[in-house]
């Protein structure tokens, strides 16, 4: 069964867009690596809930953790750029869906906090039937 990384970012709302721009910027490469499954953004909707959730799904844990070690994750996770779906370098544990990165001149308001990293291995999946 897949790999499922979450990565919980608290984002201050006024960031929000700024968040969304940035992950769609990369997003469109990680559909080229090698075990990769899937990507969400997850916005909050809740008046109580500041955390964004960034779900990534893989084929398994060395497909990640190679896609982790890559040379396009590290330019993802460089100065300006969103990344597509992984920790950043030197984040103990690491964090599967990444934040925007680095300073895109200036201030970085969509800059979240010290991520929280959540792993699960799918259990029980399902989906629409086909037609």
């Amino acid at each position: 069964m897949s790999l499922v990384k979450i990565n919980a970012l608290a984002i201050p709302p006024q960031a929000g867009p700024e968040m969304v721009k940035r992950f769609e910027a990369q997003v469109e490469a990680l559909s080229t690596v090698a075990g990769f499954e899937g990507f969400e953004l997850l916005r909050p909707t809740g008046e109580d809930e500041p955390r964004w959730f960034v779900y990534t799904r893989w084929a398994d844990e060395e497909s990640y953790q190679a896609w982790r070690d890559s040379e396009m994750f590290a330019k993802s996770h460089k100065g300006g750029g969103p990344p597509a779906g992984g920790p950043p370098a030197g984040a103990e544990g690491g964090h599967p869906g990444g934040h925007p990165g680095g300073d895109a001149g200036g201030e970085a308001p969509a800059r979240p906090g010290k991520p929280t990293l959540l792993e699960f291995e799918v259990a029980v999946s399902a989906g629409p039937a086909n037609a």
